[in-house]
């Protein structure tokens, strides 16, 4: 293995510790190097790629999140004279009001179980994925996704659902993600093979 790739990893993880802040982390997660992950929840089995930034977001369970990601965040008043912070009492990297009118710039975010979201992807605040639902890499997503389908694109839109709608309503009921993980190794053969998966559960 090259010695100048090893030297350099053992720094980035050394120097490149991911920012956490008023967060709360389940069991067997991972933030990675350079992600900041503030006033949040991450779900167990679920983990966050390097250089992310995840804001104001409540993450399932068994998600995966990608490298260089931007979910959450602060929002402006699009209905006010000047979206401007130095007009409100939000919080802003200017540190100057000119007054400080009432406004609450920070919507939840929400994401589902089992939810994959991919490499470079931007996720506007307040948006609702659902479970089992995939972003694709590159996406700016500005819209709620509905379970276990396929959203991808600038801006990003439905490509198709990952399974039949009675699959999905199924899948949906089972709420597997929240077995024990004693029930889930049960039935962990079966997890490559949804029919497979779903006649076992159902019978």
């Amino acid at each position: 293995m090259n010695v100048s790739y090893v030297v350099a990893k053992g720094f980035r993880k050394i120097f490149g510790r991911p920012a956490i802040s008023k967060s709360i982390l389940g069991q067997h997660t991972k933030v990675d190097v350079f992600s900041a992950l503030v006033e949040s929840v991450l779900g167990d089995y679920s983990y966050i790629g390097a250089n992310s930034t995840i804001l104001h977001t409540r993450i399932g369970k068994f998600c995966s999140i990608s490298n260089y990601c931007a979910i959450g965040g602060g929002g402006h008043p699009l209905n006010w004279v000047s979206t401007s912070p130095v007009f409100n009492n939000s919080k802003s990297i200017l540190n100057f009001r000119i007054t400080d009118m009432p406004y609450n710039p920070f919507a939840e975010t929400i994401i589902g179980n089992d939810v994959w979201v991919g490499s470079h992807c931007l996720i506007r605040a307040g948006v609702k994925i659902s479970d089992g639902a995939v972003i694709g890499m590159g996406s700016v997503l500005t819209h709620d996704v509905g379970p276990y389908e396929v959203w991808a694109g600038n801006p990003a839109k439905l490509i198709k659902k990952r399974f039949t709608d009675e699959e999905i309503e199924k899948l949906v009921k089972t709420e597997w993600w929240q077995w024990s993980e004693e029930k889930i190794q049960k039935y962990s053969d079966k997890f490559n093979n949804i029919s497979a998966f779903l006649e076992e559960v159902d019978g």
